[in-house]
């Protein structure tokens, strides 16, 4: 089967459309709250009342398309990062954005800040790390995706560190809402527009820049000898992949292992050319995450489960079958 779809990308991402289309008309359709899913669009189409059309409109349409533009917005930039540092374990997370947006936030909210201050403060975070990596990793002879990856580990391993203490130090009555965000939370979700306009014009961008990037991904003196500007490629990719992360961590928190897994299971089925890949990964990761963020709703509905919990529950298998294809035992 994924044979047979491999020979044909096209099909791939059709089929990925539709159950793209299908997964936000589920995440209208399904809530903790509101009419029956029976009920739902007869009354839609008939002219709902204000309740209903509040619940539809003003709740669960900007919550799912948030959740798709985060999924796509996270996947890119896990294929960004891939690319980057040539390594496939790579993801949006690895060079300490989400840890410079958490510590910031956590400090907005121990301040007791309002909701915007407190993103603005995790997107300042997010941004900050993100030049205190760049700044770090430069040495002597540049940088390399080597030195990139360990400053960003190193740089991830204190924030966490900071997040920890700024857990311990906080309101025990605020401690709920500091984990719920770390761990993912779309309920701080406003309007989608902002994130939808990124994902639309990153996919394209993503598209038109797919011939260096599979040039990229095979080596820099490949790259180099077929006239590929590396050092400002890599410049490009490092900035957008981090600015992505920060306006998705920004919004709605981490959300993990989507930029992990996704590129993967993209790239075993339509192949490494990323004139497809980018494209359906911005299908699947926004297709996996507003599932996600569906079943947060609904399983223990009226609460609410951290969406990132439920994408590492999906991840991390979908991950580690990844691996036992990729090194089959002997």
């Amino acid at each position: 089967m994924l044979v047979y779809l491999a020979r044909r990308p096209s099909l791939v991402i059709l089929l990925l459309t539709i159950a793209a289309l299908l997964a936000l008309v589920a995440a209208i359709t399904f809530g903790s709250a509101g009419p029956s899913a029976s009920a739902l669009w007869p009354q839609l189409f008939r002219g709902a009342d204000p309740i209903t059309h509040s619940i539809v409109f003003d709740l669960r349409l900007p919550r799912a398309l948030t959740a798709f533009a985060v999924g796509g917005l996270l996947a890119l930039a896990g294929v960004a990062m891939q690319v980057l540092l040539r390594n496939p374990l790579a993801d949006p997370y690895v060079l300490g954005v989400s840890g410079g947006a958490s510590v910031a936030a956590l400090a907005a909210m121990i301040a007791g800040l309002s909701v915007l201050a407190i993103q603005g403060a995790a997107f300042a975070g997010a941004l900050g790390a993100t030049c205190l990596v760049f700044g770090l990793s430069h040495g002597a002879g540049g940088w390399t995706p080597t030195r990139l990856l360990l400053t960003g580990v190193v740089v991830a391993a204190g924030a966490g560190a900071l997040v920890s203490l700024l857990l311990a130090a906080g309101d025990p009555a605020m401690l709920r809402g500091m984990v719920y965000w770390l761990m993912g939370d779309l309920s701080w979700a406003s309007s989608p527009i902002g994130l939808l306009a990124l994902l639309l014009v990153a996919v394209p961008v993503g598209m038109l820049a797919a011939r260096p990037l599979n040039v990229l991904a095979r080596g820099d003196v490949q790259a180099q000898l077929l006239g590929v500007a590396v050092g400002p490629l890599r410049v490009a990719l490092f900035v957008s992949s981090s600015l992505i992360t920060a306006a998705t961590v920004t919004t709605v928190g981490s959300i993990g292992f989507v930029g992990l897994v996704v590129p993967h299971l993209v790239r075993l089925v339509v192949g490494s050319d990323h004139r497809r890949v980018v494209p359906a990964a911005a299908l699947a990761g926004g297709i996996l995450v507003t599932t996600a963020d569906l079943l947060a709703r609904t399983l223990l509905a009226p609460r609410q489960l951290p969406v990132g919990a439920l994408t590492a529950l999906v991840g991390v298998p979908l991950f580690l079958m990844l691996l036992r294809r990729a090194h089959p035992a002997t």
